[in-house]
């Protein structure tokens, strides 16, 4: 199938999250005659829909970049156009130094421009270290540079704990003095090796952005839940012919001369081309016959767990502060990193049930594993008190719910990029086939469906997409609070 029309024959998607759904759909454009196999008893990965105490929410991610074109572009192409709506407030806060403090404006993830860009969250001390950047001598890094280590050289430690460690660890559930600054932030890493002072860097990407003239919200929603997007991929899918089967894991992955051979059960499916769409443990698994080199680098990498702490309340007698959230940086000791105002972030949520008040809060980071071996109760109780903490909040929740994402979020370490390429360039030397997800090119959702249709893309012996996303990698943002 590489190097001919994707038309001609059996794509075989392993996956159901929404990069293995986007390939689905992207092989059904191209032509071809689509199954995909989902091992769990539903499809959508991390985009989860539910509901409670009536009204309808996110248990997964709950929104989307619209800055880039990939996602809401699929979703409009599913039929959503009428669905998507931006944050109805874009104002957050950070709880820091024992207070809700207004999130700074005038910053790339967290690194400013400017040392006043973060007056108000930072010490005086802080703010004055910033200031020192201009006058230190260029710090010289390689192929890549771990965010934390560089911004601390830089600017100081402060910059790092009260801002950047929080958004990216909104993110990745992460580290920031282990992310790669080359796979996380690349647009600054690429400004930072052309400038020795980082906050000149800085502003270079924001000038950059300010040129482009984009207009319209950053992020973006979908009435219902974003939960709903893979429900709608899945509802086009099929409607055009495309099989989906789920409860259906795949036992074995073979290439025989002619295809290749896709073991489900006592099922044996034959398939001109397959995409891989499941995270690292398992795509390691499936590759290890024919890939072997590809599945060690997918097995070496990690992910972090989390868990969400949905709340309903009455609306009466519960007030909030203003704006969608907050972030909590980890240095100030609190058990949760992230609080979502969502009856407060979208309109259609408070529109459902005026008199229910719906938020969420997050729990967990890399290498943070102790807190999640509590039960629901415990991740409620330690929930609500650091939002009394936080907000005053002293009601009683009449629901709650509790998710939880256990290597929900693959970790992007310094050198990331290179093993991606690597395992690219292993799996490249097998005909029909490609692999795509958050491991790879992004954990939001415009990266993984953006490296869904280059794999797909790439079968058809396209290779703009691949080569795209390496030179220009899709950056995850953070959508205000609580992703």
């Amino acid at each position: 199938m590489r190097g001919s029309s994707a038309g001609a024959g059996h794509v075989v998607v392993i996956g159901g999250g929404i990069a293995g759904l986007a390939a689905a759909h992207r092989s059904l454009d191209r032509g071809a005659r689509v199954t995909l196999l989902e091992a769990s008893d539903r499809i959508g990965g991390k985009l989860l829909p539910g509901e409670i105490a009536g009204v309808r929410v996110d248990f997964g991610a709950e929104s989307m970049l619209a800055r880039r074109p990939e996602a809401v572009g699929l979703a409009r192409e599913v039929g959503l156009t009428d669905r998507l709506q931006p944050p109805a407030t874009a104002t957050a806060s950070i709880w820091t130094r024992g207070a809700l403090r207004p999130m700074p404006k005038g910053h790339v993830m967290g690194v400013p421009g400017t040392a006043s860009a973060l007056a108000g969250v930072l010490s005086e001390e802080g703010l004055r270290r910033i200031e020192r950047d201009a006058d230190l001598p260029r710090t010289e890094f390689g192929d890549d540079v771990a965010v934390g280590e560089y911004v601390a050289a830089r600017l100081g430690r402060e910059v790092v704990d009260r801002l950047v460690e929080p958004l990216l660890g909104g993110v990745y559930a992460g580290d920031a003095y282990r992310i790669s600054m080359r796979s996380a932030v690349p647009q600054l890493f690429g400004a930072a090796r052309a400038h020795a002072s980082l906050t000149e860097a800085v502003r270079e990407v924001q000038a950059r952005a300010a040129a482009a003239q984009q207009t319209g919200p950053v992020f973006m929603g979908i009435e219902g839940g974003v939960g709903g997007l893979p429900l709608a991929v899945a509802a086009s899918v099929r409607a055009r012919g495309g099989e989906i089967l789920t409860g259906t894991p795949v036992s074995e992955l073979r290439r025989t001369p002619a295809a290749w051979r896709v073991v489900v059960g006592d099922r044996v499916l034959h398939a001109d081309a397959v995409v891989v769409a499941v995270p690292a443990p398992a795509a390691a698994e499936l590759l290890r016959a024919e890939a072997p080199a590809a599945a060690t680098e997918l097995a070496a990498v990690e992910y972090a767990s989390m868990a969400l702490v949905t709340l309903a309340y009455r609306r009466v007698g519960t007030a909030l502060p203003e704006g969608s959230g907050f972030l909590v940086p980890p240095v100030d000791g609190r058990t949760i990193k992230a609080s979502t105002f969502a009856s407060q972030k979208w309109a259609w949520s408070a529109d459902e049930d005026p008199d229910v008040l719906v938020l969420r809060t997050s729990v967990g980071r890399y290498g943070e594993t102790e807190i999640l071996t509590h039960d629901d109760d415990h991740l409620v109780a330690v929930s609500r008190h650091d939002l009394r903490e936080a907000t005053g909040l002293t009601a009683e929740p009449v629901e709650t719910r509790v998710t939880r994402w256990n290597d929900g979020l693959p970790q992007y370490p310094v050198g990331h990029h290179a093993r991606v390429a690597r395992i690219r360039a292993h799996v490249a030397g097998l005909p029909g086939l490609a692999v795509c997800g958050a491991v790879y090119d992004g954990v939001g959702i415009p990266a993984c469906v953006a490296s869904a249709y280059a794999a797909v893309d790439q079968l058809a012996g396209d290779l703009r997409g691949v080569e795209e996303l390496t030179a220009n990698p899709v950056q995850s943002l953070h959508g205000g609070a609580g992703e």
